[in-house]
């Protein structure tokens, strides 16, 4: 996993392969919180990178394969906004908390087929899972 110094950019290859596909600052976001985290955490490689993500999640959203800014800062779904204790489910960084109409944005970028039709719950889920197969084919590409 990435380590930085104190100006120093992540190096690019040691991040996950959305944020090796994303901008410069949601790869920083990462890096800096993930090695602020394996320090406070006592090494816990994993603990670190849920805190890494769950900072990367406050400010930016998962579109297909990469993470974008998002429109309003804060969490990105309820076990993001109980905390560690939370028994909800992750939206695996779509921004749940979003709009119905930023949500339809979103699945009109990935040509979700029938979003016109969805619930916000099931554009949630729509997003997820076309965000998953996008990440797939880059991986499967590089």
């Amino acid at each position: 996993m990435p380590k930085t110094g104190k100006n120093d950019h992540a190096r690019k290859e040691e991040l996950p392969s959305t944020l090796q596909r994303s901008e410069q600052k949601a790869q920083d976001t990462f890096a800096k919180t993930y090695d602020s985290a394996l320090e406070s955490y006592d090494n816990d490689e994993g603990r670190a990178a849920r805190a890494a993500y769950a900072s990367l999640k406050h400010s930016y959203e998962k579109v297909g394969d990469h993470w974008e800014p998002k429109e309003n800062r804060g969490p990105s779904d309820q076990r993001a906004r109980e905390g560690l204790s939370s028994s909800a489910s992750t939206a695996e960084g779509v921004d749940a908390n979003a709009s119905k109409e930023h949500l339809y944005k979103r699945a009109q970028e990935l040509n979700i087929d029938g979003r016109s039709k969805m619930d916000k719950d099931e554009l949630v889920k729509a997003l997820m899972k076309a965000n998953e197969a996008a990440t797939r084919r880059a991986r499967e590409e590089s």
